[in-house]
């Protein structure tokens, strides 16, 4: 009997319990449910945001250190040829050199002194990376050098270099001026020659009459 008192007051304990809280008991409500699920779509929607700024971020640094590499090589790129300008207007100059050598005798005085001053004047360029080709002999090449005439010659194959006009000149790994020259090619008989042993073969005849 005390035991059914006891199980009614229980009952009617849990009943007050629910009747104050408008839900029974280990149940969530229907407005928690909702906000528990704003929560988490508020959380995702963070998630994603968080995601885009920082590859956003990751991109916008990689565009940036590209951009300084750019610009220093660019720099460097200047600075080694910062004296171009001043490089072709020496050009002339050292042209005139070599046109004295040649017009002054080899064993006059004035000959030592230019020659003296042309070194000077060589070595100087050459410290700064400004250098002379080396064409003379070599194939001819429509990068680095300038043909001027064409020469028949037997001693040497076609488009090679037979003589330099205007000496070329390298700016470190730049072509700085190209060499003006002299090229070879084949003499007209051994071109015809040539032309010969390349035709194909004329045709064979047939005899109608034996058709």
């Amino acid at each position: 009997m005390s035991d059914d008192l006891h199980e009614n007051a229980k009952t009617t304990q849990q009943a007050h319990s629910e009747s104050a809280t408008g839900a029974p008991s280990g149940t969530t409500t229907p407005d928690g449910s909702a906000e528990a699920a704003q929560v988490l779509a508020d959380l995702e929607q963070l998630s994603r945001e968080r995601d885009t700024f920082k590859e956003l971020l990751l991109r916008t640094r990689a565009d940036f250190e590209n951009y300084q590499k750019r610009v220093a090589k660019e720099r460097e790129q200047e600075r080694r040829y910062a004296c171009w300008p001043l490089a072709l207007d020496l050009l002339p100059v050292l042209d005139n050199f070599q046109r004295a050598l040649d017009a002054v005798q080899e064993d006059s005085p004035l000959r030592q002194g230019v020659v003296m001053i042309y070194q000077q004047l060589q070595e100087a360029l050459r410290k700064h990376g400004i250098v002379p080709m080396d064409a003379e002999g070599k194939p001819f090449d429509p990068h680095l050098h300038q043909a001027l005439l064409q020469q028949p010659s037997r001693d040497h194959p076609p488009n090679t270099v037979l003589k330099v006009v205007e000496a070329g000149f390298f700016y470190h790994d730049r072509v700085l001026r190209p060499a003006r020259v002299i090229v070879s090619v084949a003499p007209a008989e051994i071109a015809a020659e040539a032309d010969r042993s390349t035709a194909p073969p004329p045709a064979e005849q047939t005899d109608s009459r034996n058709a």
